[in-house]
């Protein structure tokens, strides 16, 4: 258990960053603020994730008091291009045929604010598909509907387990939460 001197608050809906904050022990609730989720035309890809966490710790800066928030953000990255999550099942195919049989980037972007400032970080992963089948492809999207996940999959699913041979990084900034990162930033706070 990681005891913490101030309360934190986790301000996003994802079951995965929930579960994955859970399972190193911090105890959280969940607030969740309308934050748009838009971003410079001209802002490199490599720094979106880092500026859409910090813009959704923002909206919490005017009543933060005594409290922590740890607000996240994962893009997936091919060609420059950032893949959002796909509005239905037609975008996820396209995006999924368009990470089949290639390495593509993940990047999770975290901020941290408190009452010292907001502390932003962002963790690459690089990701390789194997060449997917249509088939495979049709049955993931089917079984799984990957409408709520960027790049239209997530790793700890059946498409990860039988698509995906390489990864370089961590396996939790692809899932959205790089742990190892965000025990880090925690460090500063924990009382034993």
């Amino acid at each position: 258990m990681i005891n913490l001197s101030a309360p934190l608050i986790l301000a996003s809906n994802s079951p995965r960053r929930q579960q994955l904050l859970r399972e190193i022990g911090v105890e959280f609730t969940v607030e969740v603020r309308p934050t748009d989720e838009l971003f410079p035309a001209d802002m490199p890809a490599s720094e979106v994730a880092g500026y859409l966490a910090r813009h959704k710790a923002e909206q919490f800066a005017h009543d933060l008091g005594d409290k922590l928030i740890l607000c996240a953000d994962t893009v997936v990255v091919v060609d420059d291009t950032i893949l959002n999550k796909p509005a239905d099942a037609a975008e996820a195919r396209d995006m999924l045929q368009l990470l089949s049989g290639r390495s593509h980037q993940v990047i999770t972007g975290v901020c941290l604010l408190s009452l010292q400032g907001y502390q932003t970080l962002s963790d690459v992963a690089h990701v390789t598909f194997k060449t997917l089948t249509n088939s495979e492809i049709e049955y993931y999207i089917t079984h799984y509907r990957p409408f709520d996940k960027a790049g239209a999959y997530g790793v700890q699913e059946w498409i990860g387990m039988i698509g995906i041979p390489r990864i370089e990084g961590s396996f939790y900034t692809i899932m959205g939460l790089p742990l190892h990162r965000v025990y880090e930033l925690l460090q500063p706070f924990t009382v034993s």
